[in-house]
């Protein structure tokens, strides 16, 4: 008997390859911003100023994020996953693409870092609706007891995406000058994003709708309008997704935006030299994702979670002394132990975060809760380490984790709660 993987190849690739992309159009904006945006967008009196309103833009998506899974999530629930989520890849990547030919202020002024914030806002409308989109692709085709394998599958798009993006930084800072790079070099990864967006959509077009989908319409008709459903009859469900999803998004970012930024400004490393660290780090989450997809089947997957939840409190402790240890080998064990962490608060989310819904709200609902919970964990989570390393140092910074991972652990003790009722 062939391997489940196997016989849904295309729908899974599919799943994968476009979060893929939208993870990669999504991190380039993060790459850039720590490294070149504030200078080149921003008027400022200071560096740390300038960093501190780049990042302030980078927070924009996340707050058009939500808006993004209630437009999107509306029509994945009335009219199908698969159209949804092409028109959500469209947005964020012709989004991606104009930022590759915007003037600097110091050709316009203040219309340079009006435009920027607008296509940044644009970015996050279109992945405010591929998340819940993909993560439905996968486990809605899933077959019985392969639910958290299947949707584990698009949650390794992040870790690609971040691959593509910082490993393309690297080539680039690696072949041209400082002033090249600061002047022109930061456009060609938004650029690259055309091509990436091009086979995303070819393979997302070739797919079908979902069978569990295609199942639930057939039986009642769609709800005429999913966030009002899910607001009268599931807000206790939504508010446990949104809290349980803050960890993995606050590891992500500190250990990729603001250790990025932070390490090779305030921690003087070199620029080349900390992008390969984050290159190894980051596979550390693909080995997190795969076990925790693993075991999130075998022993469910709100178990793992907790497990996830637990070890982000304890690395909270160290993470941030061993950020500024001065060593570069012990900021590579640091980011690497959160980023496996990281896969055991993101890995299982793909399973359980859409069962806390019914199929006729669930791209709604998954897509509200896991964007909503990017606010709280992913949009402050650089602004607020760059403050928290200017008062009281790297030492600092990991408690915002620790907070994190108490927060989606009591999502967790929310969502048991909401499923009694």
């Amino acid at each position: 008997m062939a391997s489940p993987y196997r016989q849904h190849r295309r729908i899974l690739v599919a799943s994968l390859v476009g979060t893929a992309v939208e993870f990669y159009d999504f991190y380039i904006y993060a790459t850039a911003a720590a490294l070149v945006f504030g200078p080149l967008f921003f008027p400022a009196s200071s560096p740390a100023a300038q960093l501190m309103l780049s990042f302030l833009s980078f927070s924009l998506a996340f707050i058009a994020r939500p808006f993004g899974a209630i437009l999107f999530g509306h029509f994945g629930d009335r009219i199908g996953r698969k159209s949804t989520l092409v028109a959500s890849l469209m947005l964020m990547g012709i989004s991606t693409l104009l930022i590759a030919f915007l003037p600097t202020y110091a050709m316009v002024g203040w219309v340079a870092p009006l435009l920027l914030c607008i296509l940044r806002f644009g970015q996050g409308l279109g992945l405010g609706g591929e998340w819940g989109g993909a993560a439905l692709l996968a486990i809605e085709n899933a077959p019985q007891g392969w639910r958290a394998r299947f949707g584990m599958v698009p949650q390794l798009g992040a870790p690609i995406g971040f691959i593509a993006a910082n490993g393309l930084f690297l080539l680039i800072g690696m072949g041209l000058s400082e002033a090249d790079f600061v002047a022109w070099g930061w456009r060609i990864p938004f650029l690259a994003s055309a091509i990436l967006v091009g086979l995303g959509l070819w393979v997302r077009l070739k797919i079908n709708e979902t069978h569990e989908f295609a199942q639930a319409l057939a039986k009642d008709p769609p709800i005429p309008v999913p966030i009002r459903e899910l607001i009268r009859n599931h807000a206790l469900a939504t508010f446990a997704g949104t809290f349980a999803v803050v960890a993995c998004f606050a590891i992500f970012y500190l250990s990729t935006a603001f250790a990025l930024a932070h390490g090779t400004t305030a921690l003087g490393y070199d620029r080349e030299a900390f992008l390969a660290v984050q290159l190894v780090a980051i596979l550390f989450l693909v080995f997190g994702i795969i076990i925790s997809g693993i075991r999130a089947d075998a022993d469910g997957a709100a178990r793992v979670l907790t497990w996830g939840c637990a070890a982000t409190i304890g690395m909270g402790l160290m993470f941030g002394p061993f950020l500024g240890s001065g060593s570069l080998w012990l900021v590579w064990a640091a980011l690497s132990l959160a980023l496996f962490v990281m896969g055991f608060v993101y890995g299982p989310l793909g399973a359980w975060l859409p069962s806390l819904f019914p199929p006729h709200v669930r791209y709604t609902g998954a897509s509200v809760a896991f964007n909503a919970g990017g606010i709280l964990g992913g949009a402050g989570a650089p602004i607020a380490a760059q403050a928290l390393s200017q008062i009281g140092g790297t030492s600092a910074v990991g408690l915002y984790l620790t907070v994190a991972g108490i927060f989606s652990l009591g999502g967790l003790i929310l969502a048991r709660r909401s499923q009694k009722h």
